[in-house]
């Protein structure tokens, strides 16, 4: 930082700290603090939203891999028995999951990041921008109040040196001029810019549904089809308890072998 922006620095610090002692007026316009507020709630959901959209793919991406581990586990299983019912099922899941794998590098990771990743990314990376615009705002209004307090203070208690008023009065007005142009933008493009936020993100709501069913649909479409390989009873004896009574009998069998001990 140069010498003359540490002075200015050090100028604001007093100037803030003489706002909160009540010794320096400060400037309260509504209109801006309405406007800001909405465009600090837009950054703040546009982010969570680039943050918990990115944990959706991480987690579909998660999801595919476990339902991978988990297949080639049951195919383990029968590793030597290729003509069961439970067999051909397990090899069948192994296939359909090991497609479904593919379809999210494919047809989900890509596709998502480009449509909807990348867009909600590049609106946040404009914040940064925006913040600054503010901060460079909110300066100049330190300016400004520093300058009225300056000229009330010569105007209740005029100085010797009859020159100071008149160039209070100049900064004072240079200061309010600076001020009221940056305040004037910003309550102007705020609105717009918020505004702005709908069409902008409609495309990326849409493309992030239309993964979602690619993924839902390939999912069934592979899925369904292992489900021939089971009885068709299977569906009814689960709801109707019998699945969980021909477990419980399988746990017993296990429990009475002497490797559970007495």
């Amino acid at each position: 930082m140069s010498w003359g922006g540490f002075k200015k620095a050090a100028s604001r610090a007093g100037t803030t700290l003489m706002q909160k002692t009540g010794q320096v007026e400060r400037t309260i316009d509504r209109e801006f603090a309405e406007e800001e507020g909405r465009y600090k709630t837009m950054e703040k959901e546009t982010n969570n939203l680039q943050k918990e959209a990115k944990v959706y793919l991480d987690s579909i991406r998660a999801m595919a891999s476990a339902q991978s581990r988990i297949a080639e586990t049951i195919s383990l299983f029968y590793s030597h028995d290729r003509s069961s019912d439970g067999a051909m099922a397990g090899h069948a899941y192994k296939a359909a999951v090991d497609e479904m794998d593919a379809v999210v590098g494919r047809e989900l990771d890509a596709p998502y990041r480009a449509t909807v990743l990348e867009p909600i990314g590049k609106l946040n990376s404009y914040y940064p921008t925006i913040n600054a615009a503010i901060t460079k705002r909110d300066h100049k209004m330190m300016d400004y109040d520093a300058a009225r307090a300056k000229v009330k203070k010569l105007v209740e208690k005029p100085s010797d040196d009859t020159t100071k008023l008149p160039r209070a009065q100049a900064e004072h007005d240079e200061a309010k001029e600076v001020f009221d142009i940056l305040n004037e933008q910003l309550i102007t493009e705020l609105p717009v810019l918020v505004d702005l936020r709908i069409p902008y993100l409609d495309p990326s709501f849409e493309a992030m549904i239309r993964c979602q069913l690619r993924f839902a649909e390939e999912g069934y479409e592979k899925l369904s089809g292992v489900q021939r390989y089971f009885a068709d009873n299977i569906r009814d004896d689960y709801a109707n308890g019998a699945l969980d009574v021909q477990v419980e009998g399988v746990l017993e069998e296990m429990r009475e072998l002497s490797i559970f001990g007495p």
